[in-house]
């Protein structure tokens, strides 16, 4: 009998320096599907659109450092987190995964793609942040009360996806994996229109808007599971990752 693993214990793992948590579900002999949240966020934001995303896969939704139950290690950066998912595949004996990325995590997961093309079975981003130089705008100090992240993830973040690595545009074209982008549509404050950009850079990629606003599996679950689960269903591909 297959196993199968509900996403309501948190497990840990530990990578060169750093402790990251994740919550795992699903059959474990599944295909593996890494879930990568947005900044500020943590492993439950995925949890009303499972188990329905992806039925047949092995999930692991990860706190990404800094947040959730993650180590707080003081350092943050977009490639820092490209490495610790990576970093995550090869503690877990993962040759290749899927990726779902929202926001933040959609930025690390197409970093993921770029560097190691070989290792993503299919990626899936959420109304991402398009890697083209925009207006700088403050960043608030640090709420009083408690937060489930470090603030200085915040500012390290930001200023990473206000002026991007300009390579991180030019090496779309080095993603190989089957790609659906998630479009949050007019209410989104993502430019729609560099989503389209993207769509035309990445080789094999769907574009989808919904409407919904940046947080579309949040404010439209059903309609992004109904997008999202057919594109990941391991019966219709021979490329299952392993």
């Amino acid at each position: 009998m297959t196993e199968h693993r509900t996403p309501r214990t948190p497990r840990t793992v530990e990578l060169p320096g750093l402790s990251l948590a994740y919550r795992e579900s699903g059959p474990a002999d599944g295909p593996p599907l890494v879930l990568l949240h947005a900044l500020g966020e943590r492993a439950a934001d995925w949890e009303p659109v499972l188990p329905a995303l992806a039925p047949h896969h092995r999930v692991l939704a990860l706190d990404q450092r800094g947040h959730g139950d993650s180590a707080r290690p003081g350092h943050y950066g977009l490639e820092a987190m490209r490495d610790d998912v990576l970093a995550f595949l090869d503690a877990l004996g993962l040759p290749m995964a899927d990726l779902v990325g929202h926001s933040m995590g959609g930025a690390v997961a197409y970093l993921v793609a770029q560097e190691r093309p070989e290792r993503v079975g299919r990626l899936v981003l959420e109304d991402v942040p398009v890697p083209r130089p925009r207006p700088a705008s403050p960043v608030a100090d640090a709420p009083d009360g408690p937060v489930d992240f470090d603030w200085a993830a915040v500012r390290a973040v930001k200023e990473q996806i206000d002026r991007p690595d300009p390579r991180w545009l030019e090496r779309m074209a080095a993603i190989t994996a089957p790609t659906l982008l998630v479009a949050g549509g007019a209410a989104s404050h993502v430019p729609q229109a560099g989503l389209a950009e993207l769509a035309g850079l990445i080789a094999d990629c769907r574009l989808v808007t919904i409407e919904a606003g940046h947080l579309v599996h949040l404010a439209r679950p059903a309609e992004f599971v109904a997008a999202v689960a057919p594109f990941l269903d391991p019966a219709g591909r021979d490329d299952r990752a392993g």
